[in-house]
C-alpha cells in the first residue's frame, strides 16, 4: 500500500517526531508512506487532486482533525485521522470548525486518540463514532547526547556559571505559540528568583510563532531569572532535560506531552500545569506535581527542594509509568494494525 500522511511539521515540535514515528511504523510494515506538511495544501480539494494524479495512493492519514483531517473530505481514498489535542480541546469549542471535524470524523475508517479523556472529548461533537475511536498512548523513547556540556547550554542562554553546580534550572520545553503559555510563570518566577538567585527558568523550542515569540523574548529580556535556549536537537534536548532541576510544563491544552513523558522516563520530576491533557499522565504527587497557579507553582517547587522521599518517588514512579504505559512496540503494532484496514 502506499500512504499519504499529512500533519503539521514545524521542525523540532512533538508533532513533527510523532509523524515520522508512526511514518516509519507504516514502512516497517512493509507500505510506502508520504509524509506531507499540512502548510504545504489550501484545500482538500488540492489534496484530492494529489491523489487522484497519483492512483497508486491507497488510503491517507492525519495528525489533527481540523488542520489536516480536514484537507481529506474530498478524498476518494479510506482514510484514518489521530487527533493532536487542541483539535478536541480548544477547536471543539468553535462552532465551524467543530461541524468541520465532525464531517472528517463520520467519513474517517478509524480514529485514534492518546488518552481517554481525549475519547471522551471527541464524542461531544460525534457521540455516534465513538466506535471508531481507538485510545493507543504516545510511545516514548529518549537518547542522550554524549558530547554535550551542560555549562555551555547555560552560558548559551545567558545563565551566569559561577556557581553551575548549585543552580536549580527549571526546564520549560515548548514551541513558542501561545497554547503553550510559556509566560504564565515568569513573573512569580523572577520574584522567587530575586529572593533565590540559584533558582533559574529556561525556555526552550522551536520559534512556531514569530510575533509571539518576539512578544516572549522581549518581556524575559527584562524578567530577572527567566532565560531562552536556542533550540537544540532531540538528542541534546534529552541531555539538558536531564541535567536540569525539574521539567516544567505551563500550557492551557495539550493533547499529551511528549516532553513529560520523556522527562518521566529520563528520570526527571515534573512540574505540570492542572489541565486535563496533563492530569490524564501526571498523577500528583506520585509521578509528578501538577500545580493551579503560579504562586502554586513555586509552593510545590518548595515541596520538591525540601522533600528528598517525595523527589525519589515522583522519579521512580515516573520513569515506571512511561515503560509500562507507553511501549513502542504496542503503540507500533496498534498503528500497523489500523493502516491495515485501509486496504
Amino acid at each position: 500500500m502506499k500512504i499519504l500522511f499529512i500533519a503539521c511539521l514545524s521542525p523540532k515540535t512533538g508533532n513533527n517526531t510523532t509523524a515520522e514515528r508512526i511514518r516509519d511504523y507504516i514502512e516497517n510494515a512493509g507500505h510506502t508512506c508520504e509524509l506531507r506538511d499540512s502548510a504545504e495544501f489550501e484545500s482538500s480539494a488540492e489534496v484530492a487532486q494529489l491523489i487522484s494524479q497519483d492512483p497508486l495512493f491507497n488510503g491517507a492519514l492525519a495528525i489533527h482533525l481540523f488542520k489536516a483531517g480536514r484537507l481529506l473530505l474530498d478524498v476518494q481514498v479510506p482514510f484514518g485521522v489521530i487527533f493532536g489535542g487542541t483539535d478536541v480541546n480548544e477547536d471543539i469549542k468553535i462552532e465551524q470548525k467543530c461541524l468541520v471535524m465532525e464531517k472528517v470524523l463520520k467519513k474517517a475508517r478509524f480514529a485514534v486518540a492518546f488518552t481517554e479523556k481525549m475519547k471522551e472529548a471527541s464524542e461531544l461533537f460525534m457521540f455516534s463514532q465513538r466506535s471508531k475511536v481507538y485510545v493507543q498512548p504516545q510511545g516514548i523513547q529518549t537518547a542522550v547526547a554524549k558530547n554535550f556540556c551542560w555549562t555551555e547550554f547555560l552560558r548559551s542562554a545567558d545563565v551566569g556559571t559561577a556557581r553551575v553546580d548549585e543552580l536549580r534550572v527549571f526546564l520549560l520545553v515548548c514551541g513558542l505559540r501561545r497554547v503553550k503559555d510559556p509566560l504564565y510563570l515568569a513573573h512569580v518566577f523572577s520574584e522567587w528568583h530575586c529572593q533565590d538567585p540559584l533558582n533559574v527558568l529556561i525556555i526552550i523550542g522551536p520559534k512556531i510563532d514569530p510575533v509571539f515569540s518576539a512578544e516572549v523574548e522581549s518581556v524575559i529580556q527584562r524578567t530577572a531569572g527567566v532565560y531562552m535556549a536556542q533550540e537544540r536537537s532531540q538528542r541534546e534536548l534529552h541531555a539538558a532535560m536531564r541535567k536540569c532541576f525539574a521539567l516544567v510544563n505551563s500550557s492551557i491544552s495539550e493533547g499529551m506531552s511528549a516532553a513529560i513523558l520523556e522527562a518521566m522516563h529520563l528520570s526527571v520530576p515534573v512540574l505540570a500545569r492542572d489541565i486535563p491533557g496533563n492530569a490524564a499522565i501526571v498523577q500528583h504527587g506520585i509521578t509528578g506535581l501538577l500545580y493551579s497557579s503560579p504562586q502554586d507553582f513555586v509552593d510545590q517547587s518548595q515541596r520538591l527542594m525540601s522533600d528528598c522521599e517525595l523527589r525519589k518517588t515522583l522519579v521512580r514512579s515516573g520513569k515506571d509509568y512511561v515503560e509500562e504505559h507507553h511501549n513502542l512496540k504496542q503503540e507500533q503494532e496498534t498503528y500497523q494494525r489500523l493502516v491495515a484496514t485501509l486496504q
